[in-house]
């Protein structure tokens, strides 16, 4: 049974400034990584730092979680072993993990260390928490798409700690499930490198034309979250960490966000009503915003999700021009010039995302006059600081820096005493004759000081708790504030006013000594060790198809690969297709969803009701197919398998074969066979990199005027989407029988260059997929691979011959081995 607890209030700290102001605003924890195995690279703290970063925590009442949420490939695990040990040494109270490999060889290094399965873990439903806790996960950080609802239906059904994002920037993709960055630049999101290719403009083509996007051009770019008037709700729902994203923000940003959901959660949990403060909300958006909403804690409506205007901070939006003249610039105001009214010195930038090209800089510069002009404002500017002509009629003016903001966080960014004190409750005994002896409690420490002399009779005024109240509570400049004072005597006593000061210094000494010492763990200095790995039987190399499309299976049962995969938007149109299948001898798998929430069991019944081998993509779906009977399981490269040990662990679970991450190269793939067993790896050969899955669904948002899949229409069904980007490139896009969406790299992405590695690894098991490819496209990919496999054409061949048949060429993408990688050491 769930204990119900106060939440915490978690905050993001990049480097010290972020730290110290999330100490002052009031977070209960900090989260930050260091300089390597972290999904936030570019910032951090160093090992060596680790130790002062938490005695700064402790000293002041709060947690601290090292993100160690990055897959870790072979080579490293040694580094990960030993800057394991020495996190848990430097006394972190948890560590966030998204490789299962690591989770399972944390929990063996530092069996007392709490275990955190990071939101790269791509976990939506109760089957998802309970594979983490397997591994010794003790708190989960659940899928940023879930809606309220479905995060109290995963509560209702687990035990284990649950950990949502409240605030800031939302991906498109779900978390753990976005190759973009991999496909197009070689740097990995799950290694913590995103790109941010959502951050772009494309355009929309819609059967072969494009579809008029108006001012949405960047409709892979979210709003940023802001859930304070959920508080309430989540407080309620029993969530025991209310997460604030921002390891890239700024110290003012952590200071006034952490502020803000401190004093919601405090209300909420003390039963009282607080309406969320208009000015309060405009504070936050003008620190940092590309516009706020609750998104899917609130349901899908993907009319909201991505307005597609601007993919940038934003801040405030103050009005519309009205009038552009030769002395200033006339504004149609918006509500919130009534709250924070527009002013002198506020920086503002001009939109004109209708009609400007995305890469043209904006006007935009400080304001130097306000007029009011009955309905509208006369704003000016220094003489030459912006270029009037370029403002239009119609054009947006956003506020993007007020120095009320920055007043409002220096408080918690430079306090002459702490901002935040941490409750002292003391006990004292006073006895005469004896020393008075007092204990005093600040959060989970307790110290014992007693007075050097003893306590003599008293002659005027006895020692009572109203006085003892007034000499400890003068706690100045400390970090504690007295709560609480409960006195023992025997008899009327003494003490003088110097000895309680005495006391209540020394105590402050104690107790900030007692909350900055290292906690006392029991850790394994252990080597990481590969699992043996079986020898290859000498099987003859086959290909493995998986088609999204009747057109596709048409021609694939001509080809009579060793397997056909279908991977359909509509599963219950399936049936007849397997049956197809298997009618011409031909071995047939589905392909279940990325993504299973609360209330999409039905998908897990459906799926073990074809009786077929099923190609899992969710370590949720994997833990609920673990007690029941069910045909072959093959595990996708959305389980992310990066090292021999989180591949151990998968087949442990019930997987007979496992498909590497897309987060490794050619050569990582060679090697990751040849340490596993390469009779039990699946290695994609060519397929279109799904480079973003998201629940946010384009053909709805676009295609029709409704929410939902309730009433959209389901335009998915009947138009073919792709998003075009600044080069020209048609990404495809798919929906799932979820509704959620993939869009697909434009360019075949095919492994010839690596294709004899692999086969000298023991790789035999190659797998090509198709997703916009005509009945034609699919005959002639998969005989240019059978040939090649069966020594009638090169590589090299191949690879010239996929190039003139893919839709838009071909290439390497995230197979591509960098110049000296084959230079890294090998783990034995």
């Amino acid at each position: 049974m769930v204990v119900r607890r106060k939440p915490e209030i978690m905050s993001p700290a990049g480097y010290w400034p972020q730290l110290r102001a999330a100490i002052e605003a009031g977070a209960d924890s900090v989260y930050f990584g260091l300089h390597h195995f972290t999904a936030r690279a570019k910032v951090g703290f160093g090992l060596d730092e680790l130790p002062e970063v938490m005695q700064t925590l402790h000293r002041r009442g709060v947690r601290g979680f090292v993100t160690f949420n990055t897959l870790v490939f072979d080579h490293e695990l040694r580094e990960a072993a030993r800057t394991l040990a020495a996190i848990a040494e430097a006394g972190a109270d948890a560590i966030i993990v998204q490789d299962l490999g690591v989770l399972k060889m944390a929990r063996a290094i530092a069996p007392d260390l709490e275990l955190h399965a990071s939101t790269q873990m791509s976990i939506t439903n109760a089957d998802g928490v309970r594979l983490a806790e397997r591994f010794g996960a003790s708190r989960v950080t659940l899928a940023r798409e879930l809606s309220l609802a479905e995060v109290r239906a995963v509560r209702a059904a687990t035990d284990c700690e649950l950990e949502i994002f409240v605030h800031g920037a939302l991906c498109v993709a779900y978390s753990g499930q976005c190759f973009s960055s991999e496909a197009w630049g070689g740097r990995s999101a799950n290694r913590g490198q995103c790109a941010q290719a959502c951050r772009l403009p494309y355009q929309m083509i819609v059967d072969g034309k494009l579809q008029p996007l108006g001012d949405a051009r960047y409709l892979l770019s979210p709003g940023d979250l802001f859930a304070l008037r959920q508080v309430p709700e989540i407080v309620e729902i029993g969530i025991s960490a209310l997460k604030i994203e921002g390891r890239y923000k700024d110290a003012e940003y952590v200071a006034l966000a952490t502020r803000a959901y401190r004093e919601a959660v405090d209300a909420a949990w003390e039963g009282r009503t607080a309406s969320v403060d208009r000015a309060r909300e405009i504070e936050l958006e003008q620190v940092y915003s590309r516009g706020f909403g609750p998104y899917f804690l609130t349901g899908t409506n993907h009319q909201e999700v991505v307005r597609g205007r601007a993919p940038r901070h934003r801040g405030v939006l103050m009005g519309r021009v009205s009038r552009v003249a030769d002395d200033g610039i006339w504004i149609e105001t918006a509500e919130t010039h009534a709250v924070s009214p527009l002013k002198p010195g506020d920086g503002v930038v001009f939109d004109a995302a209708d009609w400007r090209s995305p890469e043209e800089p904006e006007e935009g510069g400080r304001v130097f006059e306000v007029k009011d002009r009955g309905k509208a404002l006369e704003v000016r500017f220094a003489n030459g600081s912006i270029r009037a002509g370029r403002i239009h009629r119609g054009d947006l003016l956003w506020r993007t820096h007020d120095p009320e903001t920055d007043k409002a966080a220096k408080p918690y960014l430079e306090p002459a005493a702490p901002v935040r004190k941490q409750p002292a409750r003391v006990r004292a005994v006073a006895s005469e004759g004896e020393p008075l002896t007092t204990e005093w409690r600040a959060g989970e420490v307790t110290v014992t000081v007693r007075s050097e002399a003893a306590l003599g009779p008293a002659r005027n005024r006895a020692l009572d708790e109203a006085f003892l109240v007034e000499q400890f509570g003068r706690l100045g400049n400390t970090p504690y504030e007295l709560v609480s004072v409960e006195l023992e005597a025997e008899a009327a006593v003494f003490a003088p006013s110097a000895m309680l000061n005495q006391v209540r210094r020394e105590a402050v000494e104690r107790l900030q000594e007692a909350q900055g010492k290292l906690p006392s763990r029991v850790i394994h200095h252990v080597e990481p060790e590969l699992p043996d790995s079986p020898a290859s039987a000498n099987q003859e190399p086959a290909l493995h198809l998986l088609v999204r499309t009747p057109e596709q299976m048409e021609a694939a049962i001509e080809l009579r690969p060793a397997s056909l995969t279908l991977d359909y938007l509509d599963l219950y149109g399936l049936r007849p297709s397997i049956e197809k299948v298997r009618a011409a001898g031909i071995a047939v798998r589905v392909a279940a969803p990325r993504v299973i929430k609360p209330g999409e069991e039905r998908i897990v019944n459906f799926l073990l009701g074809c009786d077929c081998p099923i190609l899992v993509r969710s370590a949720g779906l994997l833990d609920a197919l673990r007690e029941r009977s069910h045909p072959e399981l093959i595990g996708d490269f959305s389980l992310n398998a990066a090292n021999a040990l989180t591949v151990a662990e998968l087949l442990a679970l019930g997987l007979a074969v496992v498909t590497p991450t897309h987060d490794l190269n050619g050569d990582q793939v060679s090697r990751l066979a040849r340490e596993s067993g390469a009779d039990r790896m699946e290695a994609v050969a060519y397929q279109h990199l799904p480079v973003f899955h998201t629940e946010h669904c384009v053909f709805c948002r676009f295609l029709s005027s409704g929410t939902s899949y309730r009433d959209c229409g389901r335009p998915c069904e009947s138009h073919r989407v792709s998003l075009s980007d600044d080069k020209g490139r048609a990404h495809p896009v798919m929906a799932d029988v979820g509704c959620r969406n993939t869009v697909f790299g434009a360019e075949a992405q095919e492994a010839s260059r690596h294709l004899e590695a692999w086969l000298e690894a023991g790789i035999r098991r190659f797998r090509l997929e198709f997703v916009h490819e005509s009945a034609e496209q699919v005959t002639r990919v998969t005989r240019a691979f059978e040939e090649t496999l069966a020594g009638r054409r090169t590589p090299a061949e191949l690879g010239e011959q996929l190039r003139r048949l893919s839709p838009q060429g071909s290439t390497e993408g995230s197979l591509y081995v960098p110049e000296g990688y084959r230079t890294l050491p090998v783990l034995q």
